[in-house]
């Protein structure tokens, strides 16, 4: 077995114990920043009904109701472009427009785009061997024996190299570990998505320019389409990661889309060569099952000539050249890649025999009126609301704000001011486990949560204060509104929106829910605190949930069952076993015992 998929079982296992130091062999170094909120920014499209480009806004009504309505979809934002102009814009609250979202693999294509411009300036060819581009990080005995892999091959995920996502928890050089690692089959023949294909073409960037892929691309393509606010996190040696970890804001996700439906041009200028465009959008070969083909790292659609940048859980930009027309998504859906319901959904409300029409519609007031009123619901509550508020709404639930504030809650929030309670085992943290993961930021258990409340000068939120390792970390909650929070831990900050339910047990003991947003990221994760006598019960979940997550994992437990030790333990119900550790691991419960409150220590 690599030492890969062993750190990979090492990790895991060191999690299901509760470990929280150390079990991460991959340096850590902050890259996460705040949102720039005051870093200005103009709006590339002009804004028009949907009549105006020859779509119905009635269409568009029903397409937002499927994608809000259906239990398999979390939608965040959705954004249509027909003939250059936004004909569709929504947020759905707690998430609000302005601010980036990961993308998760849908910046593979723009990696793409960057092999094109390197192929175009003449520094790069689709069929160079990329042993000889890296020579001095490849074993000369290894390499020997081993199969020609082409650039063509990394862009086509037909590389046929063993070492991928999973394995980048083993250490700090990726590249080297993947240029070591076993080939599987013939390169070029058969279709196998990894991550670390597109990582190595990032890697191929900075070996030709000495640049780093986002140093490479911004002048050439950022600035040109005034994409300013995001962010692409890179690995320890300094390498863009390529094929993950990037946070773009929609509308410039929109701005790529459009790019590539109007051939690589941009205000008159050539930014990506149209051939490369045709030939990247081009089904190059056949992909997974229930897929459209792959081209270079863009997936083909369903309509003739369409084509997807396609991120998990929901991130994709979609372009449908024959109706002109860019959608894009983003989603913290509960299934991963192309062949899911939101995209279904879609496909659904514009199959190929679908056309829009070439001119404009007659205007429809009535209709119009009705997806306004759907969006401004969807991104700010109902009418019926208490109060709108930024970050999200007040959700309906029979109590007056001009009432004493909600005599249940003041009464627990009373009792639970300046009290602290003592966590064992200190093992879960504040971010959701994906992100932890994703980010290599991993937590180091939170100690200790003590309380706030100050009826007199704020008698409609209180604080949650977390010691989480050594670090604290205050929360600002409130019962009727989403409120936003930044969250740093380990140098990384996080824009969170936080919202407060009542509830009680079975025992009719209070329970407080907390929905913790990432607005940044496609999680959210809950925090259900039950309180009893002098003890705190505190539950996790998060959204996705733990079947994604032990879906993903479901290769590396495979592997466990290779080795003696897990193997024997595994045989009959072992392996039903080993899935409820980890399913509690993902949704973990954890105890909190009173302890004396000391304001001082937790910084209120």
């Amino acid at each position: 077995m690599a030492k890969e998929q062993l750190a990979v079982i090492e990790m895991i296992t060191n999690m299901i114990l509760g470990k929280t130091n150390g079990v991460s062999k991959v340096d850590f170094t902050p890259q996460k920043i705040p949102f720039p909120e005051n870093l200005s920014y103009e709006q590339a499209f002009l804004r028009a009904t949907p009549e105006s480009q020859g779509v119905s806004s009635e269409k568009l009504i029903h397409l937002l109701s499927n994608l809000s309505a259906s239990p398999y979809t979390d939608m965040h934002h959705f954004l249509v472009l027909r003939h250059g102009n936004v004909i569709c814009d929504c947020s759905f609250a707690p998430y609000r427009s302005g601010i980036w979202h990961i993308s998760h693999s849908m910046c593979k294509s723009i990696t793409g785009m960057a092999i094109g411009l390197l192929i175009d300036e003449g520094k790069l060819s689709l069929d160079e061997n990329i042993y000889n581009i890296f020579p001095g990080k490849v074993n000369p005995l290894i390499k020997i024996f081993r199969p020609e892999i082409t650039v063509r091959h990394l862009l086509t995920m037909t590389s046929g190299v063993t070492f991928n996502e999973s394995g980048i928890v083993s250490g700090n050089d990726w590249l080297e570990s993947y240029l070591n690692a076993p080939v599987s089959g013939k390169p070029g023949t058969e279709f196998q998505y990894n991550s670390l294909n597109t990582y190595v073409l990032s890697a191929i960037v900075s070996a030709r320019t000495e640049m780093t892929l986002e140093e490479y691309l911004r002048p050439r393509l950022f600035e040109p389409l005034g994409i300013t606010r995001y962010l692409w996190e890179t690995c320890p040696k300094g390498i863009t990661k390529g094929g993950w970890g990037l946070f773009i804001c929609p509308e410039d996700m929109a701005k790529l889309g459009q790019l590539y439906l109007n051939h690589g041009m941009w205000h008159e200028k050539q930014i990506i060569p149209a051939n490369w465009i045709r030939e990247s959008t081009t089904k190059q070969v056949d992909s997974i099952e229930g897929t459209y083909g792959y081209g270079y790292q863009i997936w083909m659609e369903n309509r003739l000539n369409s084509f997807e940048f396609n991120g998990m859980l929901g991130q994709n930009v979609i372009v449908y050249p024959d109706l002109d027309m860019v959608i894009v998504t983003c989603a913290g859906n509960n299934e991963l890649f192309q062949n899911n319901v939101m995209l279904d959904l879609i496909r659904d409300a514009f199959p190929q025999e679908y056309q829009a029409s070439e001119y404009a519609l007659p205007e429809n007031p009535a209709e119009y009126h009705k997806l306004t009123h759907l969006v401004h619901s969807l991104s700010h509550g109902p009418s019926c609301m208490p109060q709108i508020r930024r970050g999200g709404w007040a959700k309906k639930s029979g109590y007056s704000r001009s009432h004493a504030i909600y005599p249940k809650y003041v009464r627990l929030l009373k009792d639970l001011d300046g009290k602290c309670y003592n966590i064992n085992p200190a093992s879960v943290g504040l971010f959701p486990l994906i992100i932890q993961v994703f980010h290599n930021n991993l937590t180091n258990g939170i100690r200790q949560i003590s309380f706030q409340y100050d009826k007199i000068n704020c008698p409609d939120k209180f604080y949650i204060h977390f010691l989480e390792g050594e670090e604290h970390c205050t929360l600002t909650v409130s019962f009727d509104r989403y409120i936003d929070n930044l969250i740093t831990l380990h140098g990384e900050t996080y824009l969170v929106a936080v919202k407060c339910e009542y509830t009680t047990d079975a025992d009719h003991a209070p329970v407080l829910v907390l929905d913790m947003v990432y607005l940044e990221e496609a999680m959210s994760r809950k925090l259900y605190l039950h309180f009893k006598s002098n003890e705190l019960m505190a539950h996790w979940s998060e959204s996705p949930g733990k079947e994604l997550i032990l879906e993903g994992l479901s290769s590396i437990t495979g592997e466990m069952t290779r080795l003696p030790l897990y193997g024997r333990f595994l045989e009959g119900s072992g392996m039903q076993f080993l899935e409820h550790l980890m399913a509690d691991t993902i949704e973990p419960t954890v105890r909190g015992t009173l302890a004396e409150s000391d304001t001082e220590d937790m910084d209120i």
